[in-house]
This record gives structure tokens, C-alpha cells and sequence, in this order.
């Protein structure tokens, strides 16, 4: 084999390994434009709030809401970072670890509005039941702050003040925020 063809050969071998990492590289691409400023919809329902649940995503961390039978009327929220959590209703400071935190509001009861009965079973001042934050990048702490009035508020604690956006679905409001700043502030 000739030194010029061996060499096209040790490219050709390199050259899957350079396309898979700038493969993993695009598809990794972070969303920009989120912005930190609070986001709200003024929507309601009377289904309750049954979970609250977190996920780990390549460029963000994600909690979700979920109420089933809210329906297609749009289910109401109010997100936005605070210097600190105050429990409706009480004004009870309520701690949230984290570099910053984002008090997260859901237009939905965590109870029965008929029975009062309790249909999502976290403590106020607690984390989030069945929520465990290993190995998320941004999320560092969750609180239940309890449920008012047909709202219920939750403290999420964040490494730091970062781009976060809200989806409204059928049934759910979603909450990622993004690992890093990746555009403009």
C-alpha cells in the first residue's frame, strides 16, 4: 500500500468518530431566547393536582405538574424567580436551597374540591415526595409550599438564576430550565 492511500485510509477510519461527536454535538444544540422574566396565564380549573415529577434533559431540567382533567380550558400558572418563599395564606417563610429559587404557582387545588381530601400528598415546608434531585445540573432543592385558595405553590431551587420557559398542555404545566445561558440575557 502506498504511504499516500494508507493515509487516506487512517482519515477515512478517523472520520466516523469526528461525524458522530459533531452529531452528538448538533443534536445536543441548547434552545436560546427563554429569558428569566416571570411568565403567568391567568387560566383555572377546579381538577386537583395529582403529581409533581422531575426529568433530566440535555440542555435543561424539567418538573411537571400534572392535573388530570383540567382539560382543554388551559390550566393557569405563575412562575418566576423570588429573593424568597412565602407560603400563601400563612406568609410562613418557607427555605429553598439553591442559588436561586422559582416559586412556581399552579391555578389548581392539590385537594378535593368537594371532600377537601388531600389528592397530592406533599407537606408544607417538605421536598416533594418521591422527587430525588441526584444528578440534575440546575435543580438543587424542591419545597411543597402547600395549597390556598385553589392554588397550589410549590419552591423550586435552582443553582442559579438561569433561562426557564413554561409549557401549557392538556392536563400538565411544565417547567425546564435550562443548564446554561446560551444567547442573549
Amino acid at each position: 500500500m502506498t504511504l499516500a492511500l494508507m493515509g487516506a485510509v487512517v482519515g477515512m477510519a478517523a472520520a466516523p468518530a469526528d461525524a458522530t461527536a459533531l452529531t452528538t454535538a448538533q443534536a445536543t444544540a441548547c434552545p436560546t431566547g427563554w429569558g428569566s422574566l416571570a411568565k403567568t396565564d391567568d387560566s383555572a380549573t377546579t381538577a386537583p393536582v395529582t403529581d409533581i415529577r422531575t426529568g433530566r434533559h440535555a440542555c435543561y431540567d424539567r418538573m411537571v405538574i400534572d392535573v388530570p382533567g383540567a382539560g382543554s380550558n388551559g390550566l393557569g400558572y405563575s412562575v418566576r424567580y423570588v429573593d424568597h418563599l412565602y407560603q400563601d395564606g400563612s406568609g410562613r417563610l418557607i427555605p429553598v436551597g439553591g442559588g436561586a429559587v422559582l416559586e412556581v404557582r399552579v391555578a389548581a387545588p392539590a385537594y378535593d374540591p368537594e371532600t377537601g381530601a388531600p389528592t397530592y400528598p406533599g407537606r408544607a415546608g417538605r421536598p416533594l415526595p418521591g422527587v430525588d434531585l441526584t444528578g440534575y445540573r440546575t435543580f438543587r432543592d424542591t419545597r411543597f409550599a402547600g395549597s390556598f385558595e385553589g392554588e397550589t405553590q410549590v419552591g423550586l431551587g435552582v443553582r442559579a438564576r438561569l433561562p426557564f420557559r413554561v409549557l401549557q398542555l392538556t392536563d400538565r404545566v411544565v417547567v425546564d430550565v435550562a443548564h446554561n445561558w446560551t444567547g442573549a440575557r
